[in-house]
């Protein structure tokens, strides 16, 4: 029987970004230095398949720094941690590695720096979230107040509304958080945002690219983890610009076939914790099943690289 036909449309850009990539080179470089065990405090990034594979080498990953033996080397993961845990880190002795993607740390400094001016910061993020945990923590406890929605902003309850400063997780809908932002600037006309947007340029790219093939697919697969907030914001952009159905996929084997019958023209994108290697094995299964013709959509080309820490990159 003849195969049905499909097209494929594949975003571009899509999957790892500069400070995942970073991340699991300081994992691989870690282990390669001080051989295994490396101990990883949460998952270096949202991705099972990226750390199953480094644990397979010799990483060990925990969720807290108590379950850390002092004399084996820690990594911090991509989406940074309050500023106990290095401060933990160090009273212990610790052979500590920050892996935290600078433009988290970018978002840490600048509520630092609000702090220290006196002013009590808003941030807009998800609760719960590793990165949202990470970026509160750096300022003493009731300093940072968290919104989620726009009805939050409505309830926020404020030290003195004429001292106030606004922060982002870097990883959400660029969208929505227009409308929150826009919502605090309303209620609180001298509140303070960064001098540059919070949501990093990976996040926005891919949703960029995601809306840019929306009104030629009838279906939108996008690969990457339940825990990754990227991978979830590229499902809502992609209902939000008309897609009529959007799914998250870890791998090849999780797409819902049924759900495709009948669907001439699928997008495929990559949140930016996801690895080629299963973008690839989605366009495989793909050709599997239909008589496929593949497109790329190419909105913008990323050449942003992030180094190591030199702690690695000095010989053992």
């Amino acid at each position: 029987m003849s195969k049905p036909p499909m097209t494929l449309y594949v975003a571009a850009p899509r999957g790892f970004c500069a400070g995942v990539d970073r991340a699991i080179k300081i994992v691989e470089m870690a282990l390669e230095k001080w051989g295994a065990p490396v101990y990883v405090r949460h998952e270096i990034v949202h991705n099972r398949f990226v750390v199953d594979g480094l644990r397979a080498r010799g990483a060990v990953f925990v969720e807290e720094l108590d379950e850390c033996p002092d004399d084996r080397p820690v990594i911090f993961s991509a989406h940074g941690v309050p500023k106990a845990v290095p401060a933990e880190a160090a009273r212990r002795n610790m052979l500590a590695v920050d892996a935290t993607c600078p433009l988290v740390t970018k978002v840490h400094m600048e509520a630092a720096r609000h702090h220290e001016a006196g002013r009590q910061m808003v941030m807009i993020g998800h609760a719960g979230h590793p990165e949202t945990e990470g970026t509160m923590g750096q300022l003493p406890e009731g300093e940072v107040l968290l919104v989620e929605t726009v009805a939050d902003v409505a309830r926020l309850e404020v030290r003195d509304p004429g001292r106030l400063a606004f922060i982002t997780q870097t990883t959400l809908s660029v969208d929505d958080t227009a409308e929150i932002v826009a919502a605090l600037q309303a209620r609180f006309p001298a509140i303070v945002g960064p001098h540059k947007e919070d949501i990093c340029y990976a996040t926005t790219n891919r949703q960029a690219a995601v809306k840019a093939i929306a009104p030629r697919i009838d279906a939108l697969l996008v690969i990457g983890a339940p825990n990754s907030s990227n991978s979830k914001r590229l499902v809502e952009v992609g209902r939000a610009a008309g897609c009529g159905y959007a799914q998250l996929v870890q791998r090849a084997g999780d797409i819902d076939w049924r759900a495709l019958e009948g669907v001439g023209a699928v997008g495929l994108t990559a949140g930016a914790s996801a690895p080629e290697e299963l973008v690839n094995e989605v366009i495989d299964a793909f050709a599997q099943r239909f008589e496929l013709t593949r497109e790329l959509v190419e909105t913008t080309v990323e050449r942003v690289e992030f180094k190591v820490p030199r702690l690695l990159r000095e010989p053992a």
